[in-house]
């Protein structure tokens, strides 16, 4: 993408505050997604304040105490400096729900999945990877609410799965977001001007993606002593 927002070579502060601007650029205008400002990412841990048992953006929620500041699709580079300026130390958040849904899995069974899926010539949608040790794949809006479902006709309904589903009203960091001590946000597999648009619907991966979180669960038990196993 073209440098919109000038010289990135003074300063850490600039730099960093630029290459946000230049990737929320991105998202709004080229993609076509929700951007939203975050607060400034902390350090992992604990529960998120949100309350919600599995956020994908813990700690990373809008800014406290003002409703969220948004970028509406196909955003100009103009708005967004304007909300950078307000919150120059803010995250780059997605906005779950308007354009797409996450499959959220941890990141061996998604690796495995992901290649799997691939040699099988599925077309994945965006693949994005968190520090937190967790893979999210971009899936058709409204997955979320039907994710139970599809795991019971698919006959995963009873499976002790690490698998979650992240619908309207969540928020997903994006890079270049930098959690502290952890690590950034990275692409596996960048979105395109076709999966941005058009994300597959996730029956097409949900079964690749149950089987490896069921794999990778029956390995770490069969890992344990036989003391934790009891």
């Amino acid at each position: 993408m073209d440098n919109l927002f000038g010289d990135l070579r003074f300063g850490s502060r600039r730099r960093s505050r630029a290459t946000a601007c230049q990737a929320a650029a991105e998202y709004a205008g080229r993609w076509g997604w929700t951007v939203v400002l975050g607060g400034p990412a902390r350090a992992h841990g604990g529960p998120c304040r949100c309350g919600r048992p599995h956020c994908a953006a813990p700690g990373l929620h809008p800014l406290p105490g003002e409703a969220p500041r948004k970028l509406p699709p196909g955003a100009t580079p103009h708005e967004v400096r304007a909300l950078w300026d307000g919150g120059p130390d803010g995250s780059v958040l997605l906005a779950v729900g308007p354009r797409f849904d996450v499959l959220d899995v941890p990141e061996p069974a998604g690796l495995r999945a992901l290649v799997r899926l691939e040699r099988m010539g599925t077309q994945v949608g965006p693949v994005l990877a968190a520090p937190t040790g967790r893979l999210f794949f971009f899936v058709a809006r409204g997955t979320a609410d039907l994710l139970p479902d599809l795991l019971y006709r698919m006959g995963w309904d009873d499976a002790a799965l690490d698998l979650v589903g992240h619908g309207e009203g969540g928020y997903l960091p994006a890079p270049p977001t930098v959690l502290p001590g952890l690590g950034p946000l990275r692409w596996l597999r960048h979105p395109c001007r076709e999966s941005a648009a058009r994300p597959p619907q996730a029956r097409l991966l949900l079964g690749t993606l149950a089987y490896a979180c069921h794999r990778g669960r029956e390995r770490a038990v069969a890992a344990e002593p036989a003391w934790l196993a009891s």
